[in-house]
């Protein structure tokens, strides 16, 4: 078994959290909660807070909700923490509740973005929202951080503002807005927040807390990692690199064939990370600056070893917010541009003019080492909510109370997807030691348990401990994903850890049954066939979620996923470790409509997959353009970012139009008699009416039921065609919408 790697590259750069001296106000101890009212505070013997928190969930003290997280962080430092949740965003006065913090405020709009929250993917507003007491919608503004922000301001104008949290890491840069349909400007600017906090900020937060209790002024605070901030003009002592001569040194492979396996992908097309495809890159000529580059010259890289830069002081000024507002290719180049540089090991400052000022963004955060990941998730949480909600249900806790968070970030980079421009891409796990003992506290300590954790898990479930086989390599690597096209053969795959704290977990005391809640990366899974073998036989119950999203070329190259001959494997090895065990088990696929890449006939043959499988989706998701994903570039500037962007760059098929999107949605439920209609008229159009009939090899048939507009699905004794999944699941920390599919055809009971 493979020894697994730390972060220890990154951390010798960075100072440990646990580090610091603490504040004086660590006397006090910690908080049974953060206080929300002064009566809490008198109890606590504080007079004022020395930071205070806003955010625009409810209040669950508890690790998987990062305003949380942050409070006992900095509460750990010696700082008296408050926290104003949800607030009326009407007048300043709720933000006056506790009083004018001594150092600053923490602003969030929440563990989700406030507009993905509230609104679907077609613009509907949602009625629900499940961070809030009793599922209400609308108890937070849209672009909630924009108006926090302005309301901390009027409330107490001299207080230094730090803006966090997912809705502020997404919109960092001059942003495409799927809700207004325009480009717009940096958050920070925006919100006129002093300094804004991207990605996992544990470390940047606890920086910048000492640094101004011991008086340093905010608008000096311009090197931590992970944060940006307004300037007007570039410092002396800086190199810099106009971004239209930046590219990546190499390129992202030929989607391999569909049908090919793991291992045959990494010989083939696993590509390399080793340092020599990562050298620094260099200015290549006169930059184009804030103009239109010319066709062809345009956001080229062209190599030139003879000029070697310091990282440290070279910043990359990006095409301004003015430019990318105008101009959907030099927005797709600016987004290209701000994903390569995100490997902390690698990355360089960014800056982009708005106007007369520049807003500029530190290199990423230094990610936590193992024994500060423990620390964090070690902390006196409460493990609850708020007593002043009183029995109020909140869905988002109600779905987390019994799962455990082992690890963050994700080397996938699936294009629509948050995570890894929020978490990163290297993985941070936890010690096994400190996982079973958050274990124990569950099973002692939460009301409520019943003997069965519902996740061991993260952004996904089986990366725990997964990594670059040296941290020198990973520092160097821009691939943009460790699983595309191939595994990398640079990537290590043991799962043993993992199987490890599966096996240990399950045997403490009480602990009647583990359950795997989090997606499997199953082309990963299959690496390891001890561990799907360890996953199907004692960690399913009944139902576990992967997500191929897709069947064809065109969307799998767009999302960077793999082929759906992977997702054969994995069903296989599911079904054959289920009959082993006697168990009848379902599959739990994700598929995505209206995903940039995806033409009508990808659209119709994923539907003609889904029948020929035995599968009817209950709910399905439509693709959301969220700010800042590689996905959502494309959606805005019809061009793939996931190459070289020029004027004569590959183009990418967006579905655009109400009527477009109905549709493809539509064939991924083409058992739902209200679709009918859609789609005959649509697979006439395609030239596809063979599909029309009323036999078993028909998509959809001739007749049309009557009905009431609504549509069940159909629930047949002993039927093996589908599996009804109710309820909602959440994806946590991304900024993405839950989602919820039907089940595949069941794994045989052995006889």
């Amino acid at each position: 078994m493979n020894a697994p790697v730390d972060v220890s590259l990154f951390a010798r750069a960075a100072k440990p959290i646990t580090s610091y001296r603490k504040y004086w106000a660590h006397r006090f101890g910690p908080a049974p909660f953060l206080p929300m009212s002064r009566k809490e505070m008198d109890a606590l013997g504080w007079d004022s807070c020395d930071i205070i928190l806003v955010t625009g969930d409810a209040y669950v003290d508890h690790p998987s909700f990062g305003m949380a997280v942050v409070g006992r962080v900095l509460e750990a430092q010696g700082f008296r923490v408050g926290l104003i949740s949800q607030p009326d965003w009407q007048s300043a006065e709720p933000f006056k509740a506790l009083g004018k913090p001594n150092l600053f405020w923490g602003v969030t709009a929440g563990n989700m973005d406030s507009m993905i929250n509230r609104y679907t993917a077609d613009r509907k507003v949602r009625s629900d929202d499940a961070y809030t007491p009793d599922d209400i919608g609308g108890k937070r503004p849209d672009r909630a951080a924009i108006v926090y922000s302005q309301r901390c301001r009027e409330a107490y104008k001299d207080v230094p503002i730090i803006l966090g949290g997912i809705e502020g890491s997404l919109r960092r840069i001059a942003h495409y807005d799927y809700w207004s349909e325009k480009v717009r400007h940096s958050i920070v600017l925006d919100s006129k927040c002093d300094l804004l906090l991207y990605g996992n900020a544990e470390r940047a937060i606890v920086e910048i807390a000492h640094r101004l209790a011991a008086r340093e002024p905010v608008e000096n605070i311009t090197d931590v990692r992970g944060t940006a901030f307004v300037r007007r003009s570039t410092p002396e002592g800086w190199f810099e690199i106009d971004s239209t001569s930046v590219d990546t040194p190499g390129r992202v492979e030929e989607h391999v064939s569909p049908y090919m396996t793991i291992a045959d992908q990494a010989k083939a097309k696993g590509g390399s990370c080793s340092k020599d495809d990562s050298l620094p890159l260099a200015l290549a000529g006169e930059g184009g600056g804030e103009g239109t580059p010319a066709p062809e010259q345009a956001l080229q890289f062209v190599p030139n070893p003879r000029i070697k830069l310091n990282r440290d002081r070279t910043v990359i000024r990006l095409p301004s917010f003015e430019a990318v507002k105008s101009d959907p290719v030099l927005y797709a180049h600016a987004n290209r541009v701000l994903h390569l540089e995100t490997n902390p090991g690698n990355a360089r400052a960014l800056v982009q003019a708005h106007g007369d000022r520049d807003v500029w963004l530190t290199p990423p955060p230094i990610p936590l080492t193992t024994a500060e990941m423990d620390h964090v998730f070690g902390l006196p949480y409460a493990r609850a909510p708020h007593p002043v909600y009183g029995g109020a249900k909140i869905p988002a806790w109600e779905m987390i109370r019994f799962s455990v968070n082992i690890m963050r970030g994700c080397f996938g980079g699936c294009t629509f997807c948050s995570i890894t421009e929020h978490e990163g891409r290297i993985i941070q796990s936890r010690s096994e030691e400190s996982v079973l003992r958050e274990v124990e506290e569950i099973r002692d300590k939460v009301e409520g348990f019943t003997g069965v954790i519902s996740d061991l898990g993260g952004p996904t479930a089986n990366m725990y401990r997964i990594g670059c086989r040296t941290p020198e390599i990973e520092a160097a690597c821009r691939k943009p994903s460790c699983v595309f096209p191939g595994i990398c053969q640079n990537l290590r795959t043991d799962h043993g850890p993992l199987v490890q704290i599966y096996r240990k977990a399950r045997a403490l005391k009480g602990i009647k049954k583990i359950l795997i809640g989090s997606g499997v990366r199953y082309d990963l899974a299959v690496q390891s066939p001890e561990y799907v073998k360890e996953l199907v036989q004692h960690h399913v119950g009944g139902y576990l979620k992967i997500a191929p999203e897709h069947t064809e070329q065109g969307p799998l190259s767009k999302m960077m996923k793999p082929g759906i001959g992977n997702y054969d494997k994995f069903k296989a090895m599911f079904e054959k470790y289920s009959a082993e065990a006697g168990k009848e088990q379902y599959l739990i696929p994700y598929f995505i409509a209206a995903h940039p890449g995806t033409s009508d006939e990808d659209m119709m043959n994923l539907a003609l997959w889904l029948k020929r499988n035995g599968f009817r989706a209950d709910q399905v998701q439509t693709f959301y353009p969220s700010p800042m994903a590689t996905a959502t570039a494309m959606y805005h500037s019809g061009r793939n970012t996931l190459r070289k962007v020029t004027r004569s760059s590959e183009t990418v098929d967006i579905v655009r139009g109400e009527r477009r999107r109905r549709l493809h949605k539509a064939f991924l439920r083409y058992h739902d008699p209200n679709n009918w209609p859609l789609l005959r008229d649509a697979l006439k159009a395609m030239g596809r009416a063979d599909l029309i009939g009323n036999g078993r090899h028909h998509l959809i048939p001739t007749f049309q039921p009557a009905t009431d507009g609504s549509y069940a699905s159909p629930r047949r004794k002993n039927s093996t065609s589908s599996a009804p999944v109710k309820g909602r699941m959440l994806t946590q920390h991304t900024g993405l919408p839950p989602r919820v599919t039907g089940a595949a055809k069941p794994a045989r009971k052995a006889k």
